[in-house]
């Protein structure tokens, strides 16, 4: 199979799941601006799962521009990564909708955590076909900033429950820890 066909199925579900993750708003029942001030918790959901989601479809990208080949191992790799990006929607609902309760905060940062070590199965399914001497095994090298995250959402998902404002925070500090595309992926496109 191309690369190309399993990055177009990957996009076709992201921009569904984009697509839900705006649905949980609702009209508000009244023109004032102070009708928007329920809606904030459900806002700040949204635009930090918002974010989440583009870093996948990014790095996800850029991942897949390193990439030959495809077999099956790649395929069920890169459907479990979809899998726990398909649950994002719901735990942003049930966040949006009691933020900083311990059990809502808990279970996204289960999410992100399923989909953070379902991105690194990925990469290593896809390094595993390409070699270690591929380009994506030489950009990626140890990862560390994979497992730092990782550890960051196990850390953030014990906090939830005794300051689950503290674990939004880890949640949005690894957010924008990943904000800018991954420079070692991405300085590959420009030599």
């Amino acid at each position: 199979m191309e690369p190309q066909r399993l990055e177009a199925f990957s996009d076709g579900v992201v921009a569904i799941l984009i697509t839900i993750l705006v649905l949980e708003f609702h009209v508000p029942a009244s023109g004032a601006w102070s009708a928007l001030r329920p809606m904030l918790p459900t806002f700040y959901t949204y635009a930090l799962s918002f974010v989440f989601i583009g870093i996948y479809w990014n790095n996800h990208h850029h991942m897949l521009q390193l990439t030959d080949r495809i077999n099956g191992g790649i395929l069920w790799a890169n459907l479990h990564l979809l899998f726990w990006l398909s649950l994002v929607p719901f735990v942003t609902a049930w966040m949006g909708t009691h933020l900083f309760q311990a059990a809502p905060t808990a279970l996204y940062g289960m999410v992100l955590l399923g989909a953070a070590l379902a991105y690194i199965i990925l990469q290593q399914a896809i390094i595993r076909v390409q070699g270690s001497d591929s380009m994506l095994a030489a950009a990626v090298g140890g990862d560390r900033k994979g497992k730092i995250s990782a550890l960051c959402y196990i850390a953030a998902i014990v906090l939830a429950f005794v300051r689950p404002g503290v674990a939004d925070a880890l949640y949005v500090t690894v957010a924008l820890v990943w904000l800018i595309p991954d420079r070692r992926i991405e300085g590959l496109f420009t030599r």
